[in-house]
């Protein structure tokens, strides 16, 4: 890497029924290498359309925003289908954004359920296609803005301490499944 990337912020979603449309928890696990620094949390609308600016705002807004060198996302959408424009959100904070994933997603199965069920799903397609091809990033896929793949690999194997997924993923997880469930439970 050019330069090394230590001061990461890492978003997850919290679990949330399967009907409706409500408010989803979203917590973001602030690290300074391998220590977790900070915790941030909001929550954005279940399939709506908001949450790359509310990302924006909670992260340019925080007081670890002069530290933070890069934004991970558990995945490229929260709360069901609220789709993040990761290269609007690295443009916005000026910092490198990697959606994270543990498994190649089913974009055939994703752009059905878009199409179908989810208002602005259209759109929400287009802004999964515009973030780019999902890539391999050692154990994971990403797909990327503002961080070129080699950096991207380096920074997922810098802060991956257990298994495959990045630590501020992984504390992300867990906390917003405490929170938000009661306990934390699954697999980041």
């Amino acid at each position: 890497m050019a330069r090394r990337i230590s001061h990461v912020v890492g978003f997850d979603d919290g679990p949330f029924p399967r009907g409706g449309r409500g408010n989803v928890l979203v917590v973001g696990a602030v690290f300074a290498g391998t220590r977790l620094d900070g915790v941030l949390s909001a929550t954005v609308r279940r399939d709506g359309d908001r949450a790359t600016s509310t990302l924006a705002r909670l992260v340019a807004g925080s007081r670890f925003a002069g530290h933070l060198q890069a934004v991970m996302l558990q995945g490229i959408a929260f709360g069901g289908f609220n789709v993040v424009d990761i290269h609007a959100l690295s443009r916005s904070l000026g910092l490198p954004v990697l959606a994270v994933m543990r498994r190649r997603p089913d974009f055939a199965a994703i752009r059905a359920a878009l199409h179908s069920r989810v208002p602005g799903g259209t759109r929400k397609w287009a802004r999964i296609e515009r973030a780019g091809p999902v890539e391999r990033a050692g154990a994971v896929y990403v797909q990327r803005a503002g961080i070129a793949l080699d950096d991207a690999t380096a920074l997922v194997a810098a802060t991956t301490l257990h298994g495959a997924v990045p630590e501020p993923l992984r504390t992300a997880h867990l906390i917003a499944g405490g929170v938000a469930g009661g306990h934390s439970r699954g697999r980041a």
